[in-house]
């Protein structure tokens, strides 16, 4: 098994990996493959909503401008995500936010292949608006079916210098425990395989209220 973490900080090595990489720590003393892609620092387009990976059906975004499309197929086949951002203006840096629109579109668009893979979200921030930025995370998260990891308090460490989280004494036992309690969903998940059938998909019904 194998967990792809997404940082989504320009920063490779700041609060962000710091976080990911406690919750991964214990990923990996669990025996489970661990990753973390870094992506905050690339030029990443926003979605242009031109519907187009819908009709195609590849699994692609006709954006080619950047490595969205490698990347798609590489967390495609990890069997959990956990996202990783910083904290802009009580948001989602934006970066991450055009990398994680594109990305989640193009899985809705092709069937939901992220659907009911174990996931996360982790949020580094300096002072306030973590619980924000959170938030908007697991918006990606519950709306591709994923089956989320929790932890003892919100996914949330604070420091403004890189490796000032650590700390966080708080934030610290957050991270770990949200990287043990994914192990255990996991490990859950590969035990009941063939035992206990995933729920069927359904057909996406969409209801416009303007006549």
């Amino acid at each position: 098994m194998k967990v792809i973490a997404i940082n989504g900080s320009p920063h490779r090595e700041g609060n962000t990996f710091q976080a990911l990489t406690l919750a991964g720590n214990e990923l990996t003393a669990a025996g489970i493959g661990f990753e973390i892609l870094h992506i905050g620092h690339k030029m990443i387009h926003g979605c242009i909503a031109c519907g187009k990976c819908a009709v195609n059906r590849d699994e692609k975004c006709t954006i080619v401008t950047d490595d969205l499309n490698d990347w798609i197929q590489q967390i495609r086949q990890a069997d959990g995500i956990m996202l990783g951002s910083p904290v802009y203006y009580s948001g989602i840096a934006g970066t991450m936010k055009s990398f994680l629109d594109r990305l989640f579109y193009v899985s809705g668009s092709n069937g939901g292949f992220f659907r009911q893979k174990i996931a996360a979200a982790v949020v580094a921030v300096r002072r306030t608006g973590g619980s924000s930025t959170f938030d908007a995370l697991n918006h990606y998260l519950t709306y591709a079916e994923m089956v989320i990891a929790t932890s003892c308090y919100w996914n949330v460490i604070h420091g403004r210098l890189p490796g000032e989280v650590i700390h966080d004494h708080e934030g610290v036992q957050i991270m770990r425990v949200l990287g043990k309690n994914m192990a255990w969903l996991l490990k859950m998940k590969e035990a009941t395989a063939g035992i206990v059938a995933l729920p069927d998909a359904e057909k996406k019904v969409v209801t416009n209220f303007i006549r």
